[in-house]
């Protein structure tokens, strides 16, 4: 596990800009995120300070929760509304920034998603939100699959990806992309093309409880750098990817610069996301504690 504590030092001068003209000062806030993916959003602030960020594991997020030391946290949105729901934690939601990073992929030629019924299908995270999102996607399309069986990991699911010719797994980005660097021929189908809307609420930045209710215009004002970095994701992707290489959340620039439009990172305010939330928890309510979260679990709510 590599780490990294994050005072944001960055930027003192963009809040006139991007926290409607209100400057606040975010050097004494602390940002933890786990070392893959959804630390994507992050790259473009965290680049020229990394020793002030703490990246963690993704297996360890909930301890974060549970320490309460960091100000802000990226995680999965179920796992920070489930551990909010059962009172081991304060923090609240406060942006959406990952709307789903799956794929359903195979190297058979000509690969579609009718191919998937009658066949068997190897899912990564048997019982998560993920393995979930992805059965729901293929009901609604009418895709039966006659047996479906599951690895740990997107890893593992990459592995046998990459092994078996008739195989058909869902694994996640960046591993496709590392997938078809080695095998141009392996084809991928985004589960958010079929699960529809804009995608599923994967990942978000949550706020601590204390923070919030003290200083929201603090919160406010990280809140703008950080939509200003989800934004780079499509404005200057060269940028986020060399930066997310150096970060060490990517392992290369020509992955990193094929992953991140895949990941769809996107920044929402959590007041404004609180619909496709509820949507998404509605699929496999026991991800999420068991209810859709309550109200006050959005930030900003009153």
């Amino acid at each position: 596990m590599k780490k990294f504590i994050v005072s944001l030092l960055l930027f003192p001068l963009a809040f006139c800009a991007f926290a409607k003209g209100i400057s606040e000062d975010v050097s004494s806030l602390s940002v933890a995120a786990p070392s893959g993916a959804p630390a994507i959003a992050l790259a473009s602030l965290a680049v020229d300070n990394p020793d002030q960020y703490t990246f963690v594991a993704a297996e360890t997020i909930s301890a974060e929760f549970a320490n309460s030391r960091s100000d802000f946290i990226i995680a999965p949105i179920n796992a920070g509304a489930k551990l909010y729901r059962m009172g081991k934690s304060t923090y609240k939601l406060g942006a959406v920034v990952s709307w789903g990073n799956l794929f359903i992929a195979s190297q058979r030629a000509d690969f579609k998603l009718e191919d998937i019924n009658g066949a068997e299908i190897v899912l990564f995270g048997e019982n998560t939100i993920n393995a979930s999102i992805a059965l729901y996607s293929l009901e609604r399309n009418g895709i039966v699959p006659a047996k479906v069986s599951y690895l740990g990991s997107a890893a593992n699911t990459q592995q046998l990806l990459l092994s078996d010719p008739q195989a058909i797994v869902m694994t996640a980005e960046p591993a496709l992309t590392a997938a078809r660097n080695k095998n141009p021929g392996i084809t991928g189908i985004s589960v958010n093309s079929i699960y529809g809307d804009s995608g599923f609420t994967q990942a978000g930045l949550f706020v601590k409880a204390e923070l919030a209710q003290s200083s929201p215009e603090v919160v406010d004002a990280y809140l703008a750098l950080l939509k200003e970095s989800c934004d780079r994701c499509e404005t200057d992707l060269e940028a986020v990817a060399e930066a997310a290489v150096k970060l060490e959340i990517l392992p290369n620039v020509k992955v990193a610069t094929s992953a991140i439009p895949n990941c769809a990172v996107r920044f929402v305010p959590a007041l404004d996301a609180k619909a496709q939330v509820e949507a998404t928890a509605n699929i496999d309510l026991k991800q999420f504690g068991g209810a859709v979260p309550s109200d006050d679990f959005y930030y900003g709510a009153e």
